[in-house]
């Protein structure tokens, strides 16, 4: 895909079978939004907090699978609906993608559950953020994982996360207009 949005590329299995599934261009755009701005979550923890672990793979994987179920469920993509989680991650597993890629699926949209790690929390979060949605409390725990982990009040590290957060919200506008530029149906 070619445009005037500088998206990075999703990452070639994931291209791959979004084909196969025969997933509808405006779900692939969508995929691409958020991974994109996943990755620059990504880079922002490795900038600002260099001594967390994070799995940059399975973040970057997770966002541009999130939503996979959406093929089995494309009502969903224009409307409201939870059954693509558990069914995109069923999808994942039966074409063999390991349990730390593929769990997003079904992740992506409980971030209050038990045991969430922060790379789910990051996954969750740009699937916010790419579209100018904030969440408090989303951003509140991403905000607690971090502060605890390097030791930092988290007041300290949400004031740099809320810049970081409001500079990537000020690219949705470019971003939804280049979801919004194709079509549902494949």
């Amino acid at each position: 895909m070619t445009e005037s949005v500088p998206l990075r590329s999703l990452p070639a299995p994931v291209e791959e079978l979004l084909i196969e599934l025969r997933a509808s261009p405006r779900l692939v755009a969508h995929l691409r939004a958020v991974h994109d701005v996943a990755c620059e979550l990504v880079d922002w923890v490795e900038r600002h907090h260099p001594s967390v672990t994070v799995d940059r793979e399975a973040v970057l994987y997770g966002a541009a699978t999130h939503d996979i179920g959406k093929v089995l469920h494309p009502n969903e993509l224009s409307g409201a609906g939870s059954a693509h989680e558990p069914a995109g991650h069923a999808l994942l597993r039966e074409r063999g993608v390991e349990e730390r890629l593929a769990r997003f699926a079904r992740t992506h949209a409980s971030w209050t559950a038990p045991g969430i790690s922060l790379e789910e929390l990051l996954v969750s979060l740009a699937d916010k953020v790419w579209k100018a949605k904030r969440v408090p409390d989303l951003e509140q725990l991403v905000t607690e994982r971090l502060a605890k982990a390097v030791g930092q009040e988290a007041w300290e590290v949400f004031m740099a996360l809320d810049d970081e957060l409001d500079r990537i919200a000020s690219g949705s506008d470019a971003r939804l207009a280049f979801q919004s530029s194709y079509p549902v149906a494949v």
